[in-house]
């Protein structure tokens, strides 16, 4: 049977309302491991189905009994190990290409309940006003406790114009905030570039799609196109939740060295230690030509300074810890969400699958980000009077049965500013409820405001948090470890992992 697999690594927060885990459609020869079967373990479960065929009060369908029991061994992995039934399959692979219908919010599981990641620019959710860190406790009049995940999620997505009605749980409200949302095709604009002012460019991914770099590649030559004398370059990552590889590779690629490295992936196959360099066969496809080729030079040199917070995730992680290894961008913002697993997709059957977390991956200086994130060169809050939302999401490092970081210098959670933790949580919920959602490349875009300080040589207010010394200290001992490695090569010139 482990011959008829088909395999597809991907890579991504997790499993998404209105979004599904996004995919790296190269495919990875495998074969079946030939491991022993636990035969006692086996036929406890024999009996275990046997006993509720004969015994249950009511008559359980045996393709039921069976996908749950295979639902149930996945998922008790790790938060994005999971079986995906026919809908669930083919909702995933339409996702890929940048459309789906849904309410459009990132989620994961928090005591019983579907927790709020990030709603979706643009989204339904978006615009009902659902907010990171919101607990959904009934879809239509349905209690959530109970429903995996996976069967919560596919509650909430529909046909296009049929309603939801969501019941949610948010810290500081006294009273159930009940949302009613109407189902859209939604279609997430992966990448927006405009001028914020004379030679300042935001370039904004807001997730990795297969159109990604090609869209990247147009809009960037539009600008420069337009705009030839650009002084300074942001690339916003912001509540990215991740996508596809050869998305962030082309990104990486756009402003990084050819045959650079950007990623690396070890895990238990031999097929999961694979290295990921800035080459076109790594990030165009099934495409002959090259979409970065014709990008103006400069690109590889302007000034560079990449924002990214806690719901920047995975694909988005990847972007930036490899501009930050080679130090060819400021990384700014706070600490990433920590998503650095790598998902292989094992096909089944035509419309069936299992996603299986099969590898860790690691930036060009070997660092693993698992659990642990990204921490920016300069931490900026989200807004000018605080942190806003961002210390109220969760990360990676909150999910149960999340993987550990095998490094041995672990970084500390999110950082909380110099206060009492229950003080400081309390005067973040009172600010997300008086404080609008910012506006990613808007005019009261604090930490955008920060970027460009930086670029002009203008001061550059700081996150004024207990932890900022431990997170440098630790940022350091990566670099030395690094060094004491590599002898000091950069990472391009570090031999590639066979």
């Amino acid at each position: 049977m482990g011959n008829k697999f088909k395999n597809f690594s991907l890579i991504g927060l997790g499993m998404v309302a209105g979004v599904a885990v996004s995919l790296q459609f190269s495919a990875v020869a495998q074969k079946a491991p030939g491991l022993p079967l636990p035969l006692e373990e086996l036929r406890q479960l024999s009996d275990v189905f046997g006993l509720i065929k004969t015994d249950y009060v009511e008559n359980v369908d045996d393709k039921k009994l069976v996908t749950e029991a295979i639902s149930g061994m996945v998922a008790s992995l790790d938060p994005h190990s999971v079986y995906l039934d026919k809908k669930a399959f083919k909702e995933m692979r339409e996702a890929m290409q940048g459309k789906f219908v849904g309410i459009g919010i990132e989620v994961g599981m928090e005591d019983g309940y579907v927790k709020v990641v990030s709603p979706i620019e643009d989204s339904p959710a978006f615009k009902a006003g659902i907010k990171a860190g919101d607990l959904i406790t009934r879809l239509d009049n349905t209690p959530i406790r109970g429903l995996s995940l996976d069967d919560a999620i596919k509650k909430m997505r529909g046909d296009p114009h049929s309603k939801i009605v969501l019941t949610l749980s948010r810290k500081g409200e006294d009273k159930p905030i009940v949302v009613p949302i109407v189902r859209e095709e939604i279609r997430v604009q992966s990448v927006k570039a405009k001028m914020i002012e004379p030679g300042y460019a935001w370039l904004r991914v807001a997730q990795f799609q297969e159109p990604t770099v090609d869209d990247l590649a147009r809009k960037l030559g539009a600008l420069y196109a337009q705009n030839p004398g650009i002084k300074g370059l942001v690339l916003d990552l912001r509540n990215d939740p991740g996508g596809v590889v050869p998305g962030a590779i082309g990104v990486s690629a756009a402003f990084l060295p050819k045959d650079a490295v950007v990623v690396s992936t070890n895990g238990q196959l031999a097929d999961s230690k694979q290295t990921f360099y800035a080459r076109p066969e790594f990030y165009s496809g099934r495409a002959s030509s090259d979409p970065l080729a014709k990008l103006p030079a400069a690109l590889k040199t302007v000034p560079m300074v990449v924002l990214v917070n806690s719901g920047s995730a995975s694909a988005s992680e990847i972007v930036a810890g490899a501009l930050q290894d080679y130090k060819r961008a400021i990384v700014m913002g706070s600490q990433t969400f920590g998503k650095g697993s790598v998902q292989t997709l094992r096909q089944l059957t035509a419309d069936t699958a299992v996603k299986l977390t099969t590898a860790r991956y690691y930036t060009p200086h070997g660092r693993s980000i698992q659990a642990r994130g990204i921490v920016p060169d300069m931490l900026v809050d989200e807004t000018a009077d605080g942190d806003g939302l961002n210390g109220l999401r969760l990360r990676e490092a909150d999910l149960v049965k999340h993987l550990n970081n095998k490094d041995e210098a672990e970084l500390p959670s999110a950082p909380l500013p110099v206060h009492d933790e229950l003080e400081e949580e309390q005067r973040l919920v009172a600010l997300a409820k008086t404080r609008k959602p910012v506006e990613f490349g808007g005019k009261d875009d604090f930490q955008l405001a920060q970027a460009l300080n930086h670029f002009k040589g203008l001061p550059v207010r700081l996150s004024k948090t207990e932890t900022v010394k431990d997170l440098e200290a630790a940022k350091s001992s990566d670099d030395k470890a690094f060094d004491s490695k590599s002898g000091g090569k950069v990472p391009s010139m570090l031999p590639a992992k066979k």
